[in-house]
């Protein structure tokens, strides 16, 4: 049974996970630059749909973000990015019944994590680099801390940093 197997993929592999309903979990993925991933699992009758939240629909340059997205979908396995009716973004895919095991589940579950980890600095810069700058200087000007906002160093104005 397909949900057995989920679970002890989940089990087995130490991530925190919940069930949410019949044939339906929650697990998060810990990241680098994304700490956190929520990927929804949901088992239907034909497939295993995969459902993860990314990020909030940009601030600006949403059609440099969709383009760039889509240029990064065309290098994708299991999943791609796409987005809801608010421009949220998030990673979708569906995967055969019978096609899945432990091993495909556990390719999946990385695929999710790299595509979120490694793709989120890009899209914070992308969707919200005018927000980032605004609170670089924020910051600085009040002797905060910039120790989390290092991934985007290049955008800071010429200010000293503050660790």
């Amino acid at each position: 049974m397909v949900t057995l197997l989920i679970e002890k993929v989940l089990t087995d592999r130490e991530l925190e996970w919940e069930s949410t309903g019949p044939g339906a979990y929650v697990v998060t993925l810990p990241g680098t630059h994304k700490l956190k991933t929520a990927c929804n699992l949901i088992v239907g009758e034909h497939a295993l749909r995969v459902e993860a939240f990314v990020m909030r629909q940009p601030d600006e340059r949403r059609e440099e973000l969709w383009a760039w997205l889509l240029r990064r979908n065309a290098r994708m396995y299991a999943v791609s990015f796409s987005i809801d009716a608010c421009g949220d973004v998030y990673l979708t895919g569906r995967v055969s019944l019978k096609s899945l095991d432990e091993d495909e589940l556990d390719r999946i579950l990385g695929a999710v994590l790299t595509y979120a980890d490694e793709s989120f600095d890009t899209m914070l810069e992308i969707g919200f680099g005018s927000s980032i700058r605004r609170e670089w200087e924020w910051r600085v000007k009040r002797g905060e801390s910039t120790a989390n906002l290092q991934a985007f160093k290049h955008l800071a104005p010429d200010v000293p940093e503050i660790g």
